[in-house]
């Protein structure tokens, strides 16, 4: 006599089972924010001289590069803890913005000072917010 039902059989998701599509903001934001970075960066070395192909490609790869990071670390960020989650925001922003300020020829203690504060407000940030709405 059987006392209990069988259960059923979960069927192990393979790799091209669940496609997963991207919605408009999740590329908009990145390409927006690489944009701006890329922009600010080739302005920054510009140092009211002419427009040359250094700071060209310099903004393009800096656009590029944090783009593609941002574009990476919005897939993955659902599958990390809020702290970890946190701690990724804060160091992504803090390299950032510690090598905008490095771009303008000051120390490397001011770059990464700078870097390190703006990166920790945004830890703090993100936390926060990470933390209070999380799903239990």
């Amino acid at each position: 006599m059987a006392t209990h039902a069988a259960t059923p059989a979960r069927q192990r998701a393979g790799a091209g089972s669940r496609t997963r599509r991207h919605s408009a903001l999740a590329w908009a934001i990145p390409v927006t924010l690489g944009a701006a970075y890329g922009l600010y960066a080739s302005f920054i070395l510009r140092n009211n001289g002419a427009s040359g192909g250094r700071q060209f490609w310099y903004g393009l790869i800096g656009a590029v590069v944090l783009a593609v990071l941002c574009f990476a670390l919005g897939r993955i960020q659902h599958t990390m803890l809020p702290l970890v989650r946190a701690v990724a925001y804060g160091a992504l922003t803090a390299a950032a913005i510690g090598l905008l300020v490095g771009l303008t020829d000051s120390s490397v203690l001011r770059s990464s000072a700078l870097g390190l504060a703006v990166g920790l407000g945004m830890f703090i940030t993100t936390f926060y917010i990470f933390y209070t709405h999380e799903q239990t």
